[in-house]
């Protein structure tokens, strides 16, 4: 049987309706603008069945948008969990030792188990920063001290690049444009 990646509902969480609101504390936009940016990758797949989102699309590049939701569930781990909060975790897929971080190897066959990774990574990452501080520090892998408020611009600029390609694989799939959810 093949898998479609479900249609979305975007998130009202906050009052945010369709984008991070323009007056709030700050910690309410950036959850707002990340929220945002995790929704629009799922938009992007919303509808695709396992071979289109396992498909290259724009070549001569080998991206595909699972390999996009492979990776960012990689990113979603390392930022959230082992790094800000010293889980003692593995990869999801692969690591950053190979140099993809889940960008290689999507396997049309795996696309709901690794659509399903993702939303869980996201959910583990929400819960490992639940009631911490912006200002709560850490220290990276490369010794380099760093807070919690650095962690959500990382993942909103990360998300922000990859959903623009995203955009390009969508439409290179199916010829389907925009941020908002297909019905």
């Amino acid at each position: 049987m093949t898998w479609t990646a479900p249609h979305l509902t975007r998130t009202t969480a906050g009052g945010l309706q369709l984008n991070a609101p323009g007056i709030a504390d700050e910690r309410t936009m950036l959850a707002g603008w990340l929220q945002w940016h995790r929704e629009t990758l799922l938009v992007k797949c919303a509808g695709l069945d396992q071979e289109q989102l396992a498909r290259t699309a724009a070549e001569p590049s080998g991206l595909t948008l699972l390999g996009l939701v492979r990776h960012l569930a990689e990113i979603e781990r390392w930022w959230f969990r082992r790094s800000f909060a010293a889980e003692p975790l593995g990869d999801v897929f692969t690591g950053p030792a190979d140099g993809d971080e889940g960008l290689e190897g999507a396997d049309p066959a795996r696309a709901e188990h690794d659509y399903a990774a993702y939303l869980a990574e996201v959910d583990a990452a929400e819960a490992a920063v639940a009631g911490r501080s912006l200002d709560e520090t850490f220290t990276t892998s490369r010794g380099r001290p760093c807070t919690l408020r650095w962690v959500y611009l990382a993942m909103i600029q990360e998300y922000a690049r990859h959903n623009g390609h995203a955009d390009l694989l969508r439409e290179r799939t199916d010829g389907a444009t925009g941020d908002y959810p297909r019905t």
